[in-house]
């Protein structure tokens, strides 16, 4: 028994001191790059992160910014109807001079960023520089000091592009964000809680992570640890290359707990593009208000499995009502590339500069059509809440729905051609999300005008349809299931 102890423990010793040629080195290579990896195993043979901080470092940057705001802007008694009153008759209030609140109040804030170019063009974060006037000073490595202008902010994608004067500073490479892979290592370096030049160490847990009102950044999800101040930061592969920008943190409570999010490096740059030739960002937009595909809708209309972009309302005038999109098509790719989920579309076709042909693959009436559509300018794609999936039980009845036809002046004040407002809504038609005072306007893409013409397409439905619906300003395909 003893021998097979000390065997035992011999055996785990060896493998906590992998010599070189076994598998660990390999697994320390450049995946998503085709550079040779900066990182080796050291003695014990775990990775050993000196050697790309040594040579990645001196590009890192960190952000500090400071904001003047009025005093009458933080006052909170600036609105208060006495307060002018109270004022005239010298009674002292809060932000007068010479009493608490008074004069410009100064916040201060700190983050990361990366220098991208020699001659003093730095990426971080949109929400570390703020809103409005501030005053941005960029530290590096070296205890250099520089103030820097805020070439322009892109809040959709969280994006900001500082310009520092000053010429042959270290730069960051970029890397292939699109070829880095789930569960290979990244380093970030930042200042989390204004601890300048911290490097932290993880892998990628995911990719292509859709955030909520977040639709333009396929986000990478790391377990990397990233704290305020980190914000802005760059993401390296294991070959010194930036593949991301640290951006948020899932979080209880406001610290680390292990889920982070990155900006993918070709995201960024893209942005970065834009704001040194245009000074803007300028985005396609197509005009159309989608929702995801559930499994159920996809039954529906007929598809194979659950995909693409669902088209609920088309906006007049738009390019999508001049390439003949309609309320009911299932966008399915764009330019050849498929869209495995809704939230694809609002950043393919925001990727595209307006003006921009583009040939889009559509899912109507049980089979695929092609359309071309000339892009407009600005914003992008709204996307409607996706309505509940329906769980269906046999009530006894069909569908279980009072509904009434739209008078014309209803109709015309809701400025559509017609349809059913829902009364009341129990069985199928309440467990698929019906709610009082929804308007039908389509069952299964044919418009409803009246109770009959209602009945006549149930009639042929089947036990698996889409209805179209109106919900305030928002249309969307609710899936309803009966038995």
């Amino acid at each position: 028994m003893r021998k097979l102890v000390l065997t035992s423990t011999l055996a785990l010793s060896l493998a906590a001191g992998l010599p070189a040629g076994t598998l660990l080195p390999s697994a320390l290579a450049a995946d998503s790059s085709s550079a040779p990896s900066l990182v080796s195993p050291n003695r014990y043979g775990l990775p050993d992160f000196g050697d790309l901080v040594e040579q990645v470092g001196p590009a890192v940057v960190n952000i500090s910014v400071v904001q003047r705001s009025a005093a009458s802007e933080d006052n909170p008694f600036a609105n208060d109807p006495f307060y002018d009153f109270l004022r005239r008759f010298g009674v002292p209030m809060p932000g007068m001079p010479g009493q608490p609140g008074a004069g410009p109040r100064i916040s201060r804030g700190i983050g990361s960023g990366f220098i991208v170019s020699a001659d003093g063009y730095v990426l971080t974060n949109a929400h570390v520089v703020g809103e409005g006037e501030s005053e941005v000073t960029v530290r590096l490595i070296d205890k250099r000091e520089f103030r820097a202008k805020v070439v322009g902010t892109d809040p959709r994608t969280d994006i900001a592009l500082l310009k520092i004067d000053a010429t042959g500073l270290p730069t960051v490479r970029i890397g292939d964000a699109e070829r880095s892979r789930v569960g290979e290592w990244v380093v970030a370096m930042g200042s989390p809680f204004g601890f300048d030049n911290t490097v932290t160490a993880g892998i990628i847990s995911a990719k292509a992570r859709r955030l909520p009102d977040e639709n333009y950044v396929p986000f990478i999800q790391t377990d990397v640890a990233i704290n305020p101040g980190n914000s802005g930061g760059p993401l390296f592969n294991l070959a010194g290359e930036v593949v991301g920008i640290n951006s948020q943190i899932y979080s209880r409570s406001g610290g680390f707990m292990g889920i982070s999010f990155a900006i993918p490096i070709d995201v960024a740059m893209n942005i970065k593009d834009q704001l040194v030739q245009y000074g803007r960002v300028q985005r396609g937009r197509l005009g159309v208000t989608i929702q995801g595909v559930s499994a159920e809708l996809a039954q529906s209309f007929g598809l194979d499995k659950a995909r693409g972009a669902l088209v609920s309302s088309v906006e007049g005038g738009s390019p999508a009502e001049k390439a003949d999109i309609r309320p009911g098509d299932v966008v399915l790719a764009v330019d050849g590339v498929e869209l495995e989920d809704s939230a694809d579309l609002p950043r393919i076709i925001g990727d595209k500069r307006p003006g921009t042909r583009v040939r889009l693959q559509l899912w109507r009436d049980g089979r695929k059509r092609d359309v071309n559509a000339v892009l407009g300018e600005m914003g992008g794609e709204q996307v409607a809440a996706v309505a509940p999936e329906s769980r269906g039980e046999d009530t006894g009845s069909r569908l279980g729905l009072a509904a009434r036809a739209l008078s014309g002046q209803e109709a015309r004040q809701l400025g559509i051609a017609g349809g059913l407002v829902v009364e009341r809504a129990s069985g199928p038609a309440a467990q698929a999300g019906l709610q009082q005072g929804d308007v039908i306007l389509a069952l299964n893409n044919q418009p409803v005008r009246s109770v009959e013409q209602f009945r006549q397409l149930l009639g042929r439905a089947g036990n698996r349809f889409a209805l179209l619906i109106q919900r305030g300003d928002t249309r969307m395909f609710v899936p309803v299931r009966i038995g």
